[in-house]
């Protein structure tokens, strides 16, 4: 959509006009990479959700959008924030196994157990949907493994240790989102401090 905006002092036959087409498109564009970086946000904090990696792809469309030197420091953060992010998803649940005392088993069940529980394949997860199995899937998966687990010990030790490892991997993947969630509200807001003069056309 085009407008033209009549310029004071132009002649009778032929009115000087500013045409601002491109700046309400560049502001739709601007928008829209805002949304995607909100919509970063809330994944940073959602399992198996596109997170960080939406927010780094704002930042270099604004890049794209508005030239590189005015979304550098958009970009350098939410690149830091994306590695950092990806080391602490990986880290997280191994560092609460760990900490519990689980097994590989475990920590393949707790796996399992998330791609189960956010398809709603659990049996025990019909009602709270893909939210509530990406929280309880994991901890039961991490029981069933552990259970698995060729583990010389009595049933009733064995079911200990189970939901032990259980709770220390959910415990640790919980951290692991919570700091997730945290880094990635930090680049959405420098993504904003630093280049929405440029959007909203404020000089």
């Amino acid at each position: 959509m085009s407008f033209a905006i009549p310029v004071p002092g132009g002649s009778a036959n032929a009115s000087p006009t500013i045409d601002i087409s491109n700046v309400t498109t560049t502001t739709l564009i601007y928008l829209a990479l805002l949304l995607t970086t909100l919509i970063g946000v809330i994944g940073a904090v959602i399992p198996v959700m596109p997170g960080p990696i939406l927010i780094l792809g704002a930042s270099i469309g604004a890049g794209l959008l508005y030239n590189w030197d005015n979304a550098t420091i958009a970009i350098v953060v939410s690149s830091v924030v994306f590695v950092m992010c990806f080391a602490i998803e990986q880290l997280s649940g191994i560092w609460g196994a760990q900490k519990a005392g689980a097994s590989h088993w475990g920590q393949i069940g707790s796996l399992v157990g998330l791609i189960l529980g956010f398809i709603g394949l659990l049996p025990a997860l019909p009602v709270g949907g893909p939210i509530v199995g990406l929280f309880f899937g994991p901890f039961i998966g991490a029981v069933v493994g552990e259970l698995l687990y060729p583990r010389q010990a009595p049933l009733g030790d064995r079911f200990t240790i189970s939901v032990k490892a259980g709770v220390g991997i959910v415990l640790g993947s919980v951290i692991g989102l919570i700091i997730q969630g945290l880094l990635s509200l930090f680049a959405a807001i420098v993504f904003i401090s630093t280049t929405w003069h440029l959007g909203m056309g404020i000089s």
